[in-house]
């Protein structure tokens, strides 16, 4: 998968994919990542990327022609490389639909990706409107600019792709991958300040452990995300665990 940033601020990223997995994934090729400079494609001296706003108003907007230039080079680049110069423009901004596991699983669908990192009080709306393919929001509440968002979504997207983590079935129980938030985890040792881990995780006996994971999963979501469970394939008799959980 290749993965394309264009940010007012470079300089932000390196440490981000030099470390841990990300790094190793990209060392394999199972992903690779493209920063672009959006002030590369400025044509003033300044290399000026932002201006006030038609209509008065705090803040500067940035211009939509080094964005529009820097998407265009990148698709010119791509369709002499693979035949094919089209794939998702996503502009990162607090007015998109919001980041989801769900959401991550479709833009692991895709060979490329450009996202876009918004700064100051936004930008142009032709981007928006002309270039821009989809709009995500990584919360509601505002960020200095786009950097982090896009190091969010490039996390959660590069996890799903096969072999970046060291086991196929790490993401299978994650938090949101089937609608729940995932069960309570233990390891060495045994016990610890006389806290003990639950005995059906010695048994041995994985059908077992395995309901138990899925019963814990519930109730924690049933705790903690009630708004979840709404959406989450359960069956009756998980939906009676819950019906049990609320007369409590």
């Amino acid at each position: 998968m290749q993965i394309e940033i264009l940010t007012l601020f470079p300089q932000m990223f390196p440490a981000f994919l030099t470390a841990g997995i990300l790094q190793r994934a990209i060392d394999r090729e199972l992903i690779s990542i493209n920063i672009t400079n959006i002030r590369d494609y400025t044509h003033d001296k300044h290399r000026t990327v932002d201006d006030s706003p038609y209509g008065g108003g705090a803040g500067m907007v940035l211009k939509p022609e080094p964005i529009f230039e820097a998407v265009e080079a990148i698709k010119l680049k791509s369709a002499d490389k693979q035949g094919n110069g089209e794939f998702p423009v996503i502009l990162l901004t607090p007015q998109g639909r919001l980041f989801s596991q769900e959401i991550a699983g479709e833009l692991c669908s895709y060979q490329h990706l450009v996202l876009i990192c918004g700064h100051y009080e936004g930008v142009d709306e032709r981007v928006r409107q002309h270039l821009a393919t989809d709009e995500i929001s990584i919360g509601d509440y505002v960020l200095i600019g786009g950097e982090l968002a896009a190091m969010v979504i490039v996390e959660a997207v590069a996890r799903l792709i096969p072999g970046v983590l060291g086991s196929a079935a790490s993401p299978i129980d994650d938090s949101h991958a089937n609608g729940l938030l995932e069960y309570p985890q233990y390891t060495r040792p045994q016990i610890y300040r006389e806290w003990n881990v639950p005995e059906i995780l010695l048994s041995g006996n994985h059908a077992e452990v395995a309901r138990w994971r899925r019963e814990q999963a519930i109730i924690r979501t049933w705790k903690r995300r009630p708004d979840l469970l709404d959406k989450s394939k359960l069956s009756p008799a998980e939906r009676r665990l819950i019906d049990g959980l609320e007369k409590m």
